[in-house]
């Protein structure tokens, strides 16, 4: 039997989100029923709740950064109890036979993966999100949200946290490495805090100085503003990985000139406009520009493990369900440290 819950959607593009009820579908045999305590907002939200990256489906429940408890599990499951403490990342199911999803990198799967909201489950219904009061999920997208972590400050880890972790392992941040992190913002503040806590030096660009007390709380070792051509002339070749979590188009030939011989601009913001680069700032040092896509299950898991063993949770502002509109232009003016959680008692 399927539960009605309370839940804010957008009923159209650039619609205001709106309080109403949603269907969830009843509680099959390896699925878990959770109880959202806490849901991240994160500008992908907004980019697809306004249609910025393509055509969407609507009404639209949003929410990819998912934190609560148990409630119910199906008869096959074994990974949770009730009463677990658990979270939903940004994908809730996947083929599961692709080369990709076989080697733990379901977010790559080669029939797509089905999106936490605003995608289509194998049942043929839309997805929705985490806007709302409960959830069912597959235990095998489900992750365990460790002790050592409140879940409130850790409902953002689910797409911040591994979104930032990810690049920064595959690319090697650690010690004797030189960490450059572009924005200070939802995603650029985990950016700091992992790649600190992986014993890289990290230094902070952002478009001014306004942030920088925070930035070196934070973890950075270094702040700079873009906005001030001598930081690219100053820091020319002296980064191993620059980490850009923007949403607007960069100069891209400038912060490929950050890099060291053989060093990687990895992006994993999504501006909406297409890029331009000339290839010269490419070749001439053996760079890479490289994206990066959340992570896998698997991948998900030890950083929620890495987070909870250094004390690592978002900075966050806790709202009431009720304010999400308002959090949206806020989060458009960059006016948040650092991350909006909607308490979902309020939904």
């Amino acid at each position: 039997m399927t539960t009605t819950v309370a839940a804010y959607a957008a009923p159209s593009a650039k619609a205001p989100l709106e309080r109403t009820t949603i269907e969830r579908r009843t509680v099959g045999e390896h699925d878990v029923l959770i109880d959202i305590q806490y849901a991240g907002i994160c500008h992908s939200d907004i980019h697809q709740a306004r249609e910025g990256w393509g055509e969407a489906i609507f009404p639209m429940v949003p929410g990819h950064e998912i934190a609560g408890v148990v409630s119910e599990v199906g008869s096959g499951v074994t990974k949770f109890k009730v009463g677990d403490r658990v979270g939903v990342g940004c994908m809730v199911d996947s083929c599961r036979e692709c080369e990709p999803c076989r080697s733990g990198r379901e977010q790559h799967c080669v029939r797509g993966n089905v999106q936490t909201y605003n995608g289509v489950g194998k049942d043929g219904r839309p997805t929705y999100g985490g806007y709302s009061q409960k959830i069912v999920v597959d235990e095998a997208f489900t992750l365990r949200i460790p002790d050592g972590i409140s879940l409130d400050v850790a409902a953002p880890l689910l797409c911040a946290g591994i979104t930032t972790y990810s690049p920064l392992k595959h690319w090697g941040a650690g010690p004797g490495k030189k960490v450059a992190v572009v924005g200070l913002g939802g995603l650029g503040h985990m950016g700091v805090k992992i790649a600190h806590a992986l014993g890289a030096e990290v230094t902070v660009l952002s478009q001014s100085l306004r942030k920088k007390d925070d930035g070196l709380k934070l973890g950075a070792d270094h702040y700079y503003a873009t906005s001030d051509p001598k930081t690219f002339e100053e820091l020319a070749g002296t980064f191993d990985v620059v980490l850009s979590t923007v949403s607007a188009p960069l100069n891209f030939g400038a912060y490929l000139g950050l890099l060291k011989t053989g060093g990687a601009l990895v992006n994993v913001g999504a501006p909406e406009e297409p890029i331009s680069l000339n290839l010269f700032s490419l070749i001439g040092g053996n760079k890479t520009l490289a994206g990066s896509m959340i992570g896998g299950i698997a991948e998900t898991q030890e950083m929620l493990d890495f987070c909870a063993e250094h004390g690592l949770g978002a900075e966050i502002e806790l709202i009431e369900a009720s304010q999400v509109n308002e959090a949206y232009e806020r989060v458009l003016d960059s006016d948040v440290r650092y991350r909006f959680v909607i308490d979902a008692a309020t939904i």
